[in-house]
């Protein structure tokens, strides 16, 4: 069998490249650039007529990072490559789901369905905003979780009296599993804004006087909710406060949250690429390539991936 030819956008490079070391196969060659006035230029320097393409590229903002994974299998498909399989590490435009106000968009059905007419035979996605988005794709989708990854670090750490929280209700079922396999309590934080000008109220479901805390959640932005919740839950007793996020987005105000807050460790995974120097001093970075490279590997070889839905 050939092996599985794959190829990066430019936000997700970095983590292609370590999934390639995983596989000990090369990162493909392409040009994934710009014309002067800044419309993405995409070209394949090698042939993949035949070849089961792997394009490994996440799509959050800015909007070119989903340009570039669009043209890019366009571009694969045109060139005739058996397959095209669209690895997006984190899926962008996945907060507006459903339409639950007027006049709202559902931009996560529209961004499945560009994929989907871009060329993609097959996505892979890690820990989705809401899981019903795989019902958006009309072609085959496998959707990992990074729970792997931060429950091996966290129990390496071998906290005691251990609590897992969720920063809020919508989390209850994430928080549940990470605290069913780390052999931890569960707690929640229920937040209520009395009026829309009031100060947000947060109430604690669940025992965590005099434990160490972990707060885990699929995506970190501002940093605000995480940080709430830490200070809830050290108000209530907690000792030790830490956080795991799959997708350490972070905008440029979440350092400034973390940095007064009670969190002594933020950790995410390399889903969302970033700049050498540029994540706050509390925030560690953790690798999902050797989750997605045995992913990619299985796919390749038409092998079963239930084993990695865990």
């Amino acid at each position: 069998m050939d092996p599985c030819r794959i190829f990066a956008g430019n936000a997700s490079r970095t983590l292609a490249q370590a999934i390639c070391d995983r596989l000990q196969v090369p990162l493909g060659d392409a040009d994934v650039g710009r014309f002067e006035d800044g419309e993405v230029s995409v070209r394949f320097n090698e042939n993949i007529r035949g070849s089961d393409v792997f394009v490994v590229q996440a799509t959050g903002a800015p909007a070119d990072n989903l340009m570039e994974l669009l043209v890019m299998l366009d571009a694969a498909k045109r060139a005739s490559a058996r397959r095209v399989t669209a690895v997006v590490p984190y899926f962008g435009y996945a907060r507006q789901d459903r339409k639950d106000q007027p006049r709202a968009p559902i931009s996560a059905k529209l961004v499945a369905n560009l994929i989907t007419v871009a060329g993609a035979d097959r996505a892979l996605c890690i820990d989705l905003h809401s899981a019903q988005i795989q019902g958006f794709f009309d072609i085959p989708f496998d959707h990992l979780y990074a729970a792997p990854v931060l429950i091996d670090y966290f129990a390496g750490k071998e906290l005691e009296d251990l609590v897992v929280v969720a920063p809020d209700v919508g989390g209850v079922k994430m928080a549940r599993a990470y605290a069913k396999r780390l052999g931890a309590d569960l707690a929640l934080t229920d937040k209520r804004r009395p009026r829309p000008d009031a100060v947000e109220i947060m109430n604690i479901i669940g025992d965590v006087d005099g434990k160490n805390a972990v707060l885990f959640d699929d995506v970190v932005t501002t940093a605000s909710t995480l940080c709430q919740a830490a200070a809830a839950i050290r108000a209530a007793g907690a000792k030790e406060i830490y956080a795991g996020v799959t997708h350490g987005v972070l905008s440029p105000s979440s350092g400034e949250r973390l940095a007064k807050s009670p969190i002594a460790e933020l950790v995410v995974t390399d889903t969302v690429g970033r700049e050498p120097g540029t994540l706050p001093p509390k925030v560690k970075v953790l690798s999902v390539a050797g989750l997605l490279g045995e992913a990619v590997q299985r796919i390749h070889e038409e092998r079963s991936l239930s084993s990695l839905f865990v």
